[in-house]
C-alpha cells in the first residue's frame, strides 16, 4: 500500500509491506538494506528514560521520574507503547510534573532531537 503525503513544499511517499517468514516458499526475493545509507529520523534515535534522567540531572541538578518524562513526552505528541503496569482503578490520580522539571525534560528532548 502506498500513500503520498505533502508537507509544506516536500512530497513523501510511504510504502507499507508485510514481512514474514516464508518457510518452504519457492519464490523469494532477497533484499539487502545498508542502514548506514538510510536517513535516520528523530523517532529512530530516541533516548532512553535513563539517558534523559542523566541529562536533566547533569544540566539542571534536578531528578526526574519516569512518570514526569512520560507526561512531558505525551504533551509533545510523542506516542509511547502501552504501559502494562497500569493502575487497577480507572480514576487513579498521578502527581503532575512541576513546571521547572517539565522545562528541563523538554530541553533534554530537544537535545536528543526528539522534539
Amino acid at each position: 500500500m502506498e500513500t503520498a503525503k505533502e508537507c509544506e513544499n516536500d512530497t513523501y511517499l510511504e510504502t507499507v509491506c508485510l514481512l514474514s517468514k516464508l518457510s518452504g516458499a519457492k519464490n523469494t526475493i532477497d533484499v539487502k538494506v545498508d542502514m548506514d545509507e538510510m536517513d535516520v529520523t528523530s523517532a529512530e534515535t530516541k533516548a532512553t528514560y535513563e539517558e534523559i534522567k542523566a541529562y536533566v540531572l547533569e544540566h539542571t541538578g534536578l531528578q526526574v521520574s519516569n512518570l514526569y518524562i512520560a507526561q512531558a513526552k505525551r504533551e509533545c505528541g510523542i506516542i509511547e507503547r502501552e504501559n502494562y503496569n497500569k493502575a487497577k482503578s480507572e480514576d487513579s490520580r498521578h502527581p503532575k510534573c512541576p513546571e521547572e522539571k517539565k522545562e528541563a525534560i523538554l530541553e533534554a528532548l530537544k537535545h536528543f532531537v526528539m522534539i
